[in-house]
């Protein structure tokens, strides 16, 4: 097949760019800020040149990976937000429509509300922050474009191979862990994540590709890792794996108030049984335990 990965120089970008590319595929990454040799420099706001890329590879499917992924980022510019997250999606549904490709736009837990947990593909969605409002304007354009097998795949805070710490909420941890400065931390007690690995996204989308033309994809689909961690108790692993104090870090699990009582919904657990079905014969959802993997990791790098 023919894929373009959009955000590919991102961290879940990364690794679907690789995972693709190593099953054997003709794969085009496309990136702005951080374009390379491999990588293809594409402003996707600008219509016009969109267009003439995607014309001229001719995808069979597109995984959309790029976004403002902020939420603090999309409160201080939400127009831009706005047009990574909605405006650019609908013109990449627009466009599968005439090129006849399958678009997979990465959403978030965060168009949940975090109140009522787990959620399905059919739950009623309420973001509570900005960020939440415009993922979920992104699925709504694809549902009104309506073009034939687009899918939305929501999913949860993001772990995984990284350049550098702070390209992920996860990852960044490990920077709070091995500060050994004397600096306090306040640590959130309160919100439950469930952070899931990039690497196993990467590997359920190539697996999901791999479906023939004549099985339908439902057009909303959940993937998440079933483990739930605070981010205080994520420290704790980082921690113990590490073998470094964590007395400098305190955790917080008092209700959130303000500007932080939108940005951290309490629990946006995906409810993930339909994809399971899904992909039954084609290896099922797999996904790599959270102190599993990162011992792995930790112990590669020393």
């Amino acid at each position: 097949m023919k894929v373009i990965v959009t955000g590919a120089s991102g961290v879940l970008g990364t690794a679907v760019f690789s995972a693709f590319e190593s099953a054997g595929h003709t794969v085009l990454g496309l990136a702005h800020s951080r374009a390379t040799d491999k990588l293809k420099k594409v402003d996707l706001l600008n219509q016009k040149e969109t267009e003439s890329v995607f014309s001229e590879f001719k995808p069979d499917w597109v995984i959309h990976c790029a976004a403002e992924r902020r939420p603090d980022v999309a409160e201080k510019d939400p127009e831009r937000a706005r047009e990574l997250n909605a405006s650019v999606p609908r013109h990449l549904a627009q466009l599968s429509k005439t090129l006849k490709y399958t678009l997979v736009y990465i959403s978030t837990d965060y168009v949940f509300d975090g109140t009522s947990p787990p959620y399905t593909p059919s739950s009623a969605i309420n973001p509570v922050n900005h960020y939440g409002e415009t993922k979920r304007d992104g699925e709504i354009a694809l549902m009104e474009v309506g073009a034939n097998r687009n899918v939305v795949l929501r999913v949860p805070v993001l772990y995984g191979p990284a350049p550098n710490n702070a390209d992920t909420a996860v990852n960044i941890l490990i920077d709070v862990v091995t500060d050994q400065s004397g600096k306090k931390y306040n640590m959130d007690h309160y919100a439950t994540r469930y952070p899931t690995n990039v690497v196993d996204i990467a590997d359920f989308l190539v697996r999901l590709s791999s479906r023939p033309p004549s099985e339908p994809i439902p057009p909303i689909l959940h993937y998440s890792a079933p483990e739930p961690f605070t981010k205080y108790e994520m420290c704790l692993i980082f921690a113990k794996l590490l073998g470094l104090p964590h007395e400098h870090i305190i955790p917080d699990a008092s209700a959130p108030t303000g500007a932080a009582a939108t940005s951290r919904p309490r629990d946006c657990q995906l409810y993930t049984r339909e994809t399971e079905d899904l992909m039954e014969k084609y290896g099922g959802l797999g996904w790599t335990p959270f102190e599993e993997w990162w011992s792995s990791y930790f112990q590669a790098k020393q």
